[in-house]
């Protein structure tokens, strides 16, 4: 698995953004920011706010339900790059699509709701 750092600078990447622009979401400078993506050991602090300025989270995730979380964050990766209106679909085993129903409401069933 990549490093942190690593999945930092490939956030930055993703989203478009350059070191610099860093500066103006986060409020540190781009040289703050070059070390910490390079070599650094940032302070708890300073990752909330990175992880707020490339509109992620920071999550501990228990070593048991890490293949999980990966295998939930490729399936909806991959779901969302094969809709173009953003509703996440799933192939049946006739090989057309439908939709997903988690995707409309997330916390169906949490409570042990029939709805």
């Amino acid at each position: 698995m990549n490093s942190l750092l690593e999945q930092i600078k490939k956030r930055r990447i993703a989203l478009k953004l350059k070191q610099h622009d860093m500066m103006l979401r986060v409020g540190i400078s781009r040289q703050q920011y070059q070390r910490l993506e390079s070599k650094g050991n940032p302070r708890l602090d300073t990752l909330e706010l990175v992880a707020k300025g490339l509109k992620s989270e920071l999550l501990l995730i228990p070593q048991e339900k890490l293949n999980a979380v990966l295998a939930v964050l490729a399936d909806d990766t991959l779901l969302q790059s094969g809709s173009s209106t953003g509703t996440q679909t799933k192939p049946s085993k006739t090989g057309r699509e439908q939709s997903d129903p988690l995707a409309d409401d997330p916390w169906q069933g949490l409570l042990g709701e029939n709805e």
